[in-house]
């Protein structure tokens, strides 16, 4: 099974949004099949088969999430993150700005899903590149 160290080398390769498909390809062959990225902290709960599951520590200070989610700019900043004009840190900040709690990631269906304080999707799209 994959551990945090094995995570954080492939995170480690990842500068942008643009980079993320990469970054999927190295979790998948580590055996990882989906994710949810708190964006509070950067908490991150990985799982794999057989019902593996190991959780990431914090990964920077604590971000207010909004009450109210905007989801038109976090497309916005989104785009601009995928496109490579972002860094990480830079995103999770926009996304509590835009009331972006978490995402989930299923790499098993290739979706990234999105969610708002109170649950609700706000947007599931295909991962890129794939």
């Amino acid at each position: 099974m994959f551990t945090i160290e094995q995570i954080k080398a492939a995170h480690s390769k990842v500068k942008s949004g643009s980079d993320y498909p990469h970054y999927v390809q190295d979790l998948i062959k580590l055996g990882v099949t989906s994710y949810e990225t708190y964006v509070t902290d950067g908490n991150t709960f990985y799982e794999g088969t057989n019902g593996y599951k190991i959780t990431s520590e914090t990964k920077y200070g604590t971000l207010k999430i909004a009450a109210e989610s905007n989801k038109d700019q976090f497309i916005l900043n989104l785009k601009t993150h995928q496109q490579g004009k972002s860094d990480y840190h830079t995103f999770c900040i926009q996304c509590a700005e835009s009331g972006i709690e978490k995402w989930i990631v299923n790499l098993t269906k290739m979706t990234c899903t999105y969610h708002d304080k109170a649950g609700a999707e706000i947007l599931v799209e295909e991962i890129p590149g794939f």
